[in-house]
C-alpha cells in the first residue's frame, strides 16, 4: 500500500450522521468498553459507539479457551512473559486475521503516535514516509528544510531498510515510525538503499511541525499550490496561500498532489469546499448499503482554470481530490495513475487510551466511481522526466510534469 508520512496515510474528524451500533464482539472478545470518540480514516469521521452487553454460551466457551491459552502460555513457555504483552498480542492478531493491511489495533504508545501525526507536530527526523504493502519497502517520498532528515542528507527516494536494526518491512508503517521517532536530542540509527548500495545515516531528532502547504507565483500569473498531506492544519494554511496568490494576480492554479498519501477528510472536504459550487465532493457506502454524504456549498467558489498534478503516490485523501476535480470538471489532471485507495477506516477509541482501526466502507468520487484496486486516470497521461542535467538540483523548469500543466493552463 501507499500509506504515509514519516507517519502514514491517516485521515480526518466528519461528522459521521448513523445510529448504527457497533459490533459486539469487539467489546466481548476485548474485554474493553468502546469509547465514544470515532475518528473516520481515509475518511476519518467521529460519531459514537453504542455499547450493548450479552453474553452468550458462545462468548462463554471462547473466554474459557483463551483462558486456557494464556495459563497454558504462562505455565509452560520458556521464558516468563508478561499479560500486557500476552494481551497486546491477542487484540493485533484478532485484526490480523482480516487480512486487511489497514486494520489493526493500537497500543497506548502507537495511539499517541497516530494523534501527533494528525496534529502534523511530532519529535522526529521531518520526513515523509510511505510504505509498499505488496513489498513492505518503505520510500522516502519527501525531506523537509531544515530538518534533521536534510542535515543528515537523507533524499526523496531513499528506501529505509531499518531504524535501529528494526525491519521496515516486518511491520506496519504506524508500528516503524515508532522507532524513528523519540525523545528530542537522541539518535536513530537508519540503514537506507540508495541506487542499490545500503549505508548507515544517523539523524539526530528534533520537534518537527510539519509544513503540508507550500506555495509560489510561476510564470503568466499561474499559481503553484503543493500538498503533501491533509492535516489539522492543512485547510488554514491551504486559504492563506490560495488569497496570497490571488492578491499577486492569480489568473490560473497548479495542484500538486504528488506524493501526498492522504490525511484528514475534514480537511480535504473544506478545501474542496472553498474551490468547488455546491455539490456532493464524496460520499461513503457500508455493507448495509449506508451512505455518508460530503458537500460543498454555494458559499465560496473559484472560477479559473486548475490543473491537478498526481502520481502512483497519489493516495486517499488526494484522490478524493483529484476525483471531485474531475468529476465537477473544474481542471484538467495530469501525471500518471493514482495509487487506487478508495476504502475507509474507522479509528476507535477504546476508552482506556488504546485504539483499533478497522475498514468499515468504500468511498466515491461525485459520479459515483469507486476507485479501489485501480486509482484515477489523468486526463494526460505523462510519465515523469526530469529534465536537467545529471548536476542540476530539482527546479520547476526541469519538471516536465509541471511545465506540461502550464501549456494547458496558458492555452
Amino acid at each position: 500500500m501507499c500509506e504515509d508520512i514519516e507517519e502514514v496515510s491517516i485521515e480526518e474528524t466528519v461528522e459521521k450522521k448513523s445510529t448504527k451500533k457497533w459490533p459486539i464482539f469487539l467489546a466481548a472478545v476485548l474485554g474493553i468498553a468502546l469509547g465514544a470518540a470515532i475518528t473516520l480514516g481515509i475518511l476519518f469521521a467521529v460519531g459514537t459507539v453504542n455499547k450493548k452487553s450479552a453474553v452468550t454460551s458462545s462468548t462463554v466457551g471462547e473466554n474459557a479457551k483463551l483462558s486456557s491459552l494464556i495459563q497454558l502460555i504462562k505455565d509452560y513457555y520458556y521464558i516468563d512473559v508478561d499479560d500486557e504483552t500476552l494481551q497486546n498480542g491477542l487484540y493485533e492478531g484478532l485484526f490480523e486475521s482480516l487480512d486487511d493491511p489497514y486494520s489493526e489495533y493500537y497500543t497506548e504508545d502507537e495511539y499517541d503516535e497516530l494523534m501527533s501525526t494528525l496534529s502534523g507536530n511530532y519529535a522526529g527526523i521531518g520526513a515523509l514516509l510511505q510504505k509498499n504493502i505488496e513489498t513492505g519497502e518503505v520510500n522516502i517520498t519527501k525531506v523537509y528544510s531544515d530538518t534533521p532528515a536534510e542535515k543528515a542528507g537523507l533524499q526523496a527516494g531513499d528506501s529505509i531498510v531499518s531504524a535501529d536494526e528494526y525491519l521496515a518491512v516486518d511491520m506496519d508503517l504506524d508500528e516503524f515510525v515508532q522507532h524513528i521517532r523519540g525523545e528530542e536530542g537522541t539518535s536513530v540509527a537508519l540503514v537506507i538503499s540508495r541506487d542499490g548500495e545500503e549505508m548507515t545515516i544517523t539523524c539526530e531528532r528534533e520537534t518537527i511541525a510539519t509544513p503540508t502547504v507550500e506555495s509560489k507565483m510561476l510564470e503568466n500569473n499561474i499559481g503553484y499550490i503543493a500538498v503533501s498531506q491533509f492535516t489539522e492544519s492543512t485547510y488554514d494554511d491551504f486559504v492563506e496561500a490560495y488569497e496570497d496568490l490571488e492578491s499577486q494576480g492569480m489568473t490560473a492554479v497548479v495542484f500538486d498532489m504528488r506524493n501526498n498519501g492522504g490525511g484528514l477528510v475534514d480537511s480535504v472536504v473544506k478545501i474542496l469546499d472553498y474551490l468547488l459550487p455546491e455539490g456532493t465532493v464524496v460520499y461513503t457506502m457500508d455493507r448495509n448499503d449506508y451512505k455518508v454524504e460530503y458537500s460543498s456549498d454555494a458559499d465560496n467558489y473559484k472560477d479559473i482554470p486548475m490543473a491537478v498534478l498526481v502520481n502512483g503516490n497519489t493516495a486517499s485523501a488526494a484522490e478524493i481530490f483529484t476525483g471531485a476535480i474531475r468529476d465537477f470538471e473544474y481542471g484538467t489532471i495530469i501525471g500518471t495513475q493514482t495509487y487506487g485507495k478508495g476504502i475507509v477506516q474507522s479509528t476507535i477509541d477504546l476508552g482506556d487510551g488504546t485504539a483499533v482501526k478497522i475498514t468499515t466502507s468504500r468511498y466515491y468520487t461525485p459520479s459515483g466511481e469507486c476507485i479501489h484496486g485501480k486509482g484515477i486516470t489523468p486526463d494526460i497521461v505523462l510519465e515523469y522526466e526530469f529534465l536537467g542535467g545529471e548536476n542540476e538540483a530539482y527546479s520547476i523548469e526541469y519538471d516536465n510534469q509541471l511545465q506540461k500543466a502550464l501549456e494547458v493552463l496558458g492555452e
